[in-house]
């Protein structure tokens, strides 16, 4: 796997290529998932930061929708990484339903397809389980509470028929998550409730 180092790197070089408030939204995931995997016994911190920073790495191609989590893959295979090209498709859908992506359709059927299968022929472990949590509480500003960041993506995107059975899948991750660290998970990331309290618009 790449080091810290490296993964942060290539992050700052993606964002050259396509600058935006990813950037800042992968750190916020990358340092929430290094504080809740330092809390939860059997996952290694530093795998968790690096997986947080790498999880949208295919925004580097460009401003797209479920595209760029294939582009992440394509780029994370490329470099010999099928850890991080992982987490870069399962980070999306804390229910294995590719039909589930808030957001623009606009990869090919193909590669629909690849990824029906793909998922199907996976179990998810606790990393991919915690970065679809990180995802789901980090704006670019830092931690917020997963409500907040689920309008967040509802008023960028709408409100799809599958939108309740989403979060609810999101609320189980949490859920779990809270049991794994012994602790609500929002008491180890800092300035979740201020975060929580600024307007989004």
């Amino acid at each position: 796997m790449l080091t810290a180092r490296e993964a942060e790197r290539e992050l700052e070089q993606g964002v050259k290529l396509n600058p935006g408030p990813w950037r800042e939204h992968s750190l916020s995931v990358a340092g929430n998932a290094r504080l809740i995997a330092g809390k939860a016994e059997g996952m290694d911190a530093d795998t968790a930061y690096i997986m947080g920073l790498m999880h949208d790495i295919g925004r580097r191609a460009g401003i797209k929708g479920i595209l760029h989590i294939f582009d992440g893959y394509d780029y994370m295979m490329k470099l010999d990484q099928p850890e991080l090209a992982r987490i870069c498709l399962t980070h999306s859908f804390p229910m294995k339903d590719v039909h589930t992506f808030a957001g623009r359709y606009d990869c090919s059927d193909d590669q629909l397809a690849f990824l029906e299968e793909y998922l199907d022929q996976i179990e998810y472990d606790d990393y991919d389980k915690l970065i679809q949590l990180c995802d789901a509480v980090s704006l670019p500003g830092g931690a917020c509470i997963m409500e907040k960041r689920l309008v967040d993506v509802a008023l960028r995107n709408g409100l799809p028929d599958f939108t309740l059975d989403k979060w609810r899948a999101f609320m189980e991750v949490k859920k779990y998550f809270d049991g794994l660290c012994g602790c609500n998970i929002y008491s180890l990331l800092p300035n979740v409730m201020e975060n929580s309290y600024e307007s989004l618009i």
